[in-house]
């Protein structure tokens, strides 16, 4: 369940049975969080929902590194550092960038001083028909027309993601490649480096979507494109909670299986009433 801190809705180690949906902004958004299936540990992904004004909100997904202790401890602390933050410096007259700059820098002593993991963060700051996102790691973010087209993509802070980016590795090649998981830039270091995107337009039957490894490494981004393109955002989201869990408890031939914690947030503007 999402816990409330001033006006930012906190998914913090979540294990939910079904996607949950939000009226934010100018727009709605569904929010989904699971731990990995074949495991019996904790749930090291969180999420944030950070309700601004009637036209502006922040989204943010963390995802704790796994492998060393504290990823969901750095996550969730992250996350709930970055959304008092953000809602403090926007309150207190400052715009969304600077709040969320702040936010981010903050987030990141905050875990460094707490000794405890790290994690990567992607933050999608939205403003009526306007978008722009900011990461730090490989949780990723797309911006997908309805017909089908990938109007933005964030790169992942990692070898197998600069190689990508470059031409040196196509997808399928990265999707089962042994360093994929090497991240080279995270919340909790002092060499993090906060990457900030263009802003981009929205049309009004775009969708976004803020994703953690459980779907990024399930799914290729074509496939993932075609699922939340078009149809009601609950559907979307419940679709895409199965396939991801699907592909991860029962393998098959030909399809990408990588169990892992699974969150994500999808966006879509709220339609003008005609």
């Amino acid at each position: 369940m999402a816990t409330t801190q001033a006006n930012a809705q906190l998914f913090l180690g979540s294990d939910m049975s079904e996607p949950e949906r939000v009226a934010v902004g100018a727009g709605e958004v569904v929010a989904f969080s699971r731990p990995s299936p074949d495991a019996d540990k904790e749930n090291e992904d969180s999420a944030a929902i950070i309700h601004l004004d009637s036209s502006s909100c922040v989204l943010a997904v963390a995802d704790g590194l796994g492998g060393i202790p504290g990823g969901r401890q750095a996550s969730s602390h992250a996350l709930s550092v970055f959304a008092r933050k953000v809602v403090r410096g926007v309150e207190g007259g400052d715009g969304m960038r600077e709040s969320i700059l702040d936010g981010l820098d903050a987030a990141n002593r905050a875990v460094l001083e707490s000794g405890t993991g790290c994690t990567t963060i992607a933050v999608a700051a939205i403003k009526r028909q306007a978008i722009r996102c900011f990461h730090v790691g490989d949780s990723a973010i797309a911006v997908v027309g309805q017909r089908g087209k990938l109007k933005h993509l964030t790169v992942a802070h990692s070898p197998v993601g600069y190689a990508v980016e470059s031409g040196m590795l196509d997808e399928a090649e990265a999707m089962t490649h042994a360093e994929r998981h090497v991240v080279s830039n995270v919340l909790g270091s002092t060499e993090m480096k906060i990457e900030i995107g263009p802003e981009l337009a929205l049309a009004d039957r775009d969708t976004v979507i803020l994703a953690s490894d459980g779907v990024l490494d399930n799914l290729p981004i074509e496939e993932l494109v075609d699922a939340i393109r078009v149809g009601p955002l609950d559907r979307v989201a419940h679709g895409l909670s199965e396939t991801c869990y699907e592909r991860m408890s029962r393998p098959a031939d030909g399809e990408p299986s990588k169990p892992d914690d699974t969150t994500f947030l999808i966006y879509r503007p709220r339609r003008p009433k005609s």
